[in-house]
């Protein structure tokens, strides 16, 4: 079973039809919309701030989400994949967003929607990135537009996520 945590009175809320893998961690003032997923060592600490993430969006193995006590909440839109081991802390990242495995994303940055922020990049504090854009390197520059097929790639893959989701439920559903 996951672990999931009140603190200080506030539990994790969600939405329809999301998953949470067995040894993932969400705590606290967290909000999940529907068709969400939370794989395998993934933690979603809402203890010391907000954590508000909109539908479809995938967070991957090993990711870690927090926030900043009294400072930066952290807001993730939807159809949003975060990649294996990404570390995103009181920061927005809107819609239709990939980041990268190994990326960071700090305090008070803007992602804007349709960014992919590349494997492994630094996306500094306070940082306000382009819609539309690919970032990489450390810390984080603007390399050049996100192509129309990295796009439907993009949608693809939170819909992906979604039907991965489901192969786990199906084999909990046959066990029982």
């Amino acid at each position: 079973m996951p672990l999931l945590l009140p603190v200080q009175g506030k539990y994790p809320q969600l939405g329809a039809n999301c998953f949470v893998a067995e040894n993932a961690t969400i705590v606290g003032d967290v909000t999940l919309g529907a068709d969400c997923t939370v794989w395998f060592s993934a933690v979603v600490r809402g203890d010391v701030n907000s954590i508000h993430i909109g539908e479809k969006t995938n967070i991957q193995d090993g990711v870690v989400i927090h926030c900043t006590y009294q400072k930066s909440a952290t807001t993730i839109g939807s159809r949003v994949s975060i990649g294996h081991k990404a570390v995103v802390h009181g920061c927005r990242v809107e819609d239709d967003v990939l980041i990268g495995m190994g990326a960071i994303v700090m305090d008070q940055a803007v992602v804007g929607a349709g960014c992919i922020i590349a494997a492994g990049a630094v996306v500094l504090e306070n940082t306000q990135c382009e819609p539309g854009y690919l970032y990489a390197g450390i810390p984080a520059r603007k390399i050049k537009p996100v192509t129309e097929e990295q796009r439907a790639n993009m949608l693809r893959t939170a819909d992906n996520y979604v039907l991965y989701a489901s192969w786990f439920t199906a084999a909990s559903n046959t066990s029982t």
